[in-house]
């Protein structure tokens, strides 16, 4: 709820985003221990996001977004990118290779877990117009 607050989301909203939030980051951690996989927690938590925000902007008439971003950021590899940029200038090229890796594997499984629940909902939206 923090960065909801951060990013002066309307008030009616901010409960409803932390609850976002903290669904995909227990999505996340759960994923995670399953498969032993922090891309796969990721993909799921940010498609769990991202499909939670666009149900509940079309139930409360507001823009995903709204839901969409402070759910997200919890899911950003800070910890990752910092212990990348450690290990380079430690001078540790290995350690740098696999964490930057698994970092930028991570970013792109946020970015398609969010294109793939736009795109569905985007889908139906169009289907249901045609009906």
């Amino acid at each position: 709820m923090g960065f909801a607050i951060l990013f002066n989301i309307p008030k009616d909203t901010i409960i409803k985003s932390g609850i976002v939030g903290a669904l995909g980051w227990f999505i996340n951690l759960n994923i995670s221990n399953i498969f032993d996989s922090a891309i796969a927690g990721t993909f799921s938590a940010a498609l769990a996001v991202g499909i939670m925000g666009e149900i509940l902007s079309r139930n409360f008439r507001k823009p995903a977004t709204i839901y969409i971003i402070p759910g997200i950021i919890p899911l950003v590899p800070g910890a990752g990118m910092y212990y990348t940029m450690f290990a380079l200038i430690g001078k540790n090229f290995s350690d740098a290779a696999n964490l930057g890796t698994e970092t930028l594997f991570i970013a792109v499984a946020i970015a398609s877990g969010i294109i793939i629940s736009s795109t569905l909902s985007y889908s139906i939206k169009r289907v249901r117009n045609k009906s």
